[in-house]
């Protein structure tokens, strides 16, 4: 027979969490009673909340409770004895601001967190109304309600948002009084809790869904006003910081003319009541055709007068002699460009006779100095058997042949005796006047 193999023994289990490995785990029992350890050398604290569903029963030593963060959605079991209750100078009600010395206890079986309750005490309205004091000078100093942030409201929206409690007054001032304005406004209403645990979470819920709407132009929060407990969520930090990083423009309607939660100084617009938001959002149907009805009577009247000055000038302008005889201008130009034309032939004809004068003048210079001239004089150009002219006696030896150019034809000689250095001398002669050219 085959030996059975004995099981592995099992590592021991690690002595604090940083040491657990996926091979070697901690029991969740054993993560359960190292939680209960801690928790349990825990001292008793003080802690601020909102009390959320009170749950007690008559004949019950114990009273349950949620306590809710105010700012944030969290919360955690609370339970205390009836006889501390009843000795605390707190007024239990639902959303009710207290701080409780409590020691925390963890319930290992259901892994849950509860705080065990030894006091209660209500948090007062003036220390309430300090803290939002200094909420709002922090969020002041952030810039959250600068005026250049606030953005104007669209004249007519297309749909407006409508934020209020569950069958409000408040919805019913908004929506009534828009639609008396402007009867083809539209609404998107999301109704919410608007006092009370859930209403922070609520209101900002809707107030991210109605800005992500694109449909949607101008966001209304409405609520009828009531005391500063009950318009304490409208001054909530994550509330606020939600509204502030709306895109879309938001009216605040928060109470009455007296109350001044934080909301009214972040959102863009501030409106006194529900009503007044009402006016805000939409304009008056009746208002605008009047507005429109005087504007069209301004503008026929002001059209009416100029048309009438226009014609009062353009009758000046016609009973003009400039007007009444149009060729006027014309013909005072046309004389004085008559003249210029006149002066201009002038002016030409004179400088073109001089420039005729000067021109026989240099003609007349030209033909007696020609060579021709000079023959008809009766001058000849001797040249030799090459072409050249015939200025030296010396120069041509007895015998050459030599050709001799005359005004008329030309004579071929030969050279018989020569008389070298004799200077010309001409001898004066009688010519036919025909002969002579001018100027010759």
């Amino acid at each position: 027979m085959s030996a059975v193999p004995l099981p592995t023994a099992r590592p021991p289990l690690a002595a604090t969490a940083a040491e657990t490995t996926a091979e070697n785990p901690w029991p969740l029992r054993l993560l359960s009673s190292k939680i209960t350890e801690y928790v349990a050398r825990m001292s008793p604290l003080w802690v601020e909340g909102q009390l959320v569903q009170i749950n007690r029963r008559p004949g019950q030593s114990l009273v349950f409770m949620t306590l809710r963060d105010a700012d944030v959605d969290m919360s955690v079991s609370l339970v205390i004895q009836a006889r501390d209750l009843a000795s605390s100078a707190a007024q239990i009600s639902d959303g009710a601001r207290v701080v409780v010395r409590a020691r925390p206890t963890f319930w290992p079986k259901r892994g849950t967190l509860q705080l065990q309750a030894s006091d209660v005490r209500p948090v007062g309205l003036g220390e309430l109304l300090a803290r939002i004091e200094q909420l709002k000078r922090m969020l002041a100093g952030e810039g959250l309600f600068a005026q250049e942030r606030k953005r104007p409201l669209p004249f007519l929206p297309g749909r407006v948002g409508l934020i209020c409690g569950r069958e409000s007054k408040a919805e019913h001032d908004v929506v009534v009084n828009a639609r008396a304005r402007w009867p083809q406004v539209r609404f998107e209403i999301r109704e919410v809790a608007v006092q009370g645990a859930h209403a922070v979470a609520e209101v900002c819920a809707a107030l991210a869904e109605l800005d992500a709407d694109p449909a949607v132009d101008v966001i209304v929060i409405a609520r009828g006003g009531g005391s500063v407990e009950d318009l304490l969520p409208f001054s909530n930090e994550h509330m606020i910081r939600v509204a502030a990083a709306c895109r879309t423009p938001i009216v605040s309607a928060i109470g009455h003319e007296t109350d001044a939660p934080l909301l009214d100084l972040v959102a863009d617009h501030r409106a006194s009541t529900p009503t007044d938001a009402a006016k805000r959002v939409v304009p008056d149907v009746t208002e605008e055709l009047r507005a429109l009805a005087q504007a069209r009577t301004r503008m026929r009247a002001a059209l009416d007068a100029r048309l009438a000055r226009e014609q009062t000038a353009l009758t000046a302008l016609r009973s003009r002699p400039v007007l009444a005889s149009p060729t006027i201008v014309l013909d005072r130009h046309a004389e004085h460009l008559t003249g210029v034309l006149r002066e201009l032939r002038r002016v030409l004809t004179w400088r073109l006779d001089a420039a005729r004068a000067e021109l026989d003048r240099l003609r007349s210079q030209c033909v007696a100095l020609s060579p021709s001239a000079t023959l008809r004089r009766g001058y000849a150009v001797v040249r030799d058997d090459a072409g050249h002219v015939l200025r030296d006696g010396a120069a041509v030896p007895v015998g050459s042949a030599v050709e001799i150019l005359l005004a008329q034809g030309r004579l071929e000689a030969d050279v018989t005796r020569a008389h070298p250095g004799a200077p010309f001398r001409p001898q004066p002669a009688t010519q036919n006047p025909a002969d002579q050219t001018p100027g010759g």
